[in-house]
């Protein structure tokens, strides 16, 4: 989340991050893509109307055209399953293989103390900040803006990406969950994709962030703003402006932290918005 400035990326090679692809049948009822299957990976889908889903025994909500969507974590292990009970009662566990991937590491250095190593007022703060997230993002509306695609919210250099290791003024933290564009302050931002804004607030490591739902529990959050653009309960479309780039919260610079998840998994978003 904290990105531009005095940092390194490390020159070890990410493994080439997942990509969505023309699904492909998975099961007699469910197509999804191949590609999707990694650590980090998102996963957008369609099965016949009346399928039930699980992945590892969490339901998977399905639209009424059949539209599905879930993801995996960055230290996702090495399989997972995905259950599927078709509509004539034709039941599959289906084995999925995960990609293992490997992770940079990001040193960032000139950051206040504070924000490394809070004071207790401070972290109490932060405890209550991560349970309002949480619970936003714990939402599994009927929305279904997912399935239409996702457009990137800045144009930009990328200066920050999923899954690095943080080296935060030499100390490490935990591992960057987003996706950093070196914007300047005031630079609009886009919604990614259709949906409701559930959450738009200042946060103490966020700085002023809004949090997007784009319907089963798939959320994108915007994050370090200067200034916000939409209200919380509104509706706005793929490509809405929804706020201006800023360097509030924890930063070195301006620039807009990006983060994609499902529930609270955090996903890679740099394939879906950035795909190959």
């Amino acid at each position: 989340m904290e990105g531009q400035g005095p940092s390194t990326i490390s020159r070890r090679a990410v493994l080439a991050a997942p990509t969505l692809l023309v699904a492909r049948p998975a099961a007699a009822a469910v197509s999804f893509p191949d590609r999707g299957l990694a650590q980090g990976g998102f996963v957008v889908g369609r099965a016949a109307p009346g399928t039930r889903l699980a992945l590892d025994g969490r339901a998977v909500r399905v639209a009424a055209d059949g539209a599905f969507a879930f993801g995996f974590g960055r230290d996702q292990g090495p399989s997972a399953t995905l259950s599927v009970a078709e509509p004539g009662g034709r039941r599959e566990d289906r084995r999925l293989s995960i990609a293992r991937r490997q992770w940079q590491e990001q040193r960032i250095n000139g950051l206040p103390p504070s924000q490394v190593t809070p004071d207790e007022e401070t972290l109490q703060r932060i405890l209550r900040e991560r349970e309002k997230l949480a619970t936003v993002r714990a939402v599994d509306s009927a929305l279904t803006g997912f399935a239409e695609g996702f457009v990137p919210p800045a144009s930009g250099r990328i200066s920050g990406v999923y899954g690095s290791r943080r080296i935060l003024n030499g100390q490490p933290r935990q591992p960057h969950y987003g996706l950093d564009f070196a914007v300047p302050t005031g630079t609009p931002l886009r919604a990614a994709a259709a949906g409701r804004v559930t959450l738009a607030d200042a946060f103490h490591f966020f700085g002023n962030l809004v949090v997007i739902d784009h319907g089963h529990g798939v959320n994108t959050l915007y994050a370090h703003l200067s200034a916000f653009e939409v209200r919380e309960g509104q509706m706005v479309a793929k490509g809405d402006r929804v706020a201006l780039s800023g360097a509030t919260g924890r930063v070195t610079g301006p620039h807009l932290h990006f983060s994609l998840s499902w529930f609270q998994t955090f996903l890679d978003p740099q394939p879906v918005v950035l795909p190959a």
